[in-house]
């Protein structure tokens, strides 16, 4: 029963729901894996935020592009976009990020998405 509804929530999220797409946080191993990406239509995309806004390290272009990669094992590539995992925090009670951090998590996603699928 428990498989079931594992099964069922991305399948009832990504084909059920009338939205043309979805932003979905994969950047830490907490978010588990991208296998649930294999429920999702053609005509509808997903953005990965694998660039996380919890700390300041950079993540380097190959590890951003590696995991472009595994999500793109279970949909087409051209069905993904890129962001951060989740927006920048805009109080000081937020994530410690200066923002020199955040334009640089800001200018690598543009990079890689850019070098990924193009202009």
């Amino acid at each position: 029963m428990a498989e079931d509804a594992r099964r069922s929530a991305p399948d009832t999220l990504f084909s059920k729901l009338d939205v043309d797409g979805f932003f979905c946080e994969w950047d830490d191993e907490r978010s588990g894996g991208f296998e649930p990406l294999r429920y999702l239509p053609k005509g509808k995309r997903v953005v990965l935020g694998v660039v996380t806004s919890k700390r300041g390290e950079l993540e380097s272009k190959d590890f951003v592009k590696r995991r472009i990669e595994e999500a793109a094992k279970y949909t087409d590539i051209d069905q993904l976009g890129l962001s951060a995992q989740c927006g920048f925090s805009s109080t000081k009670e937020g994530n410690d990020l200066t923002q020199q951090q955040q334009w640089d998590k800001l200018r690598l996603i543009v990079e890689v998405a850019s070098e990924v699928w193009g202009e």
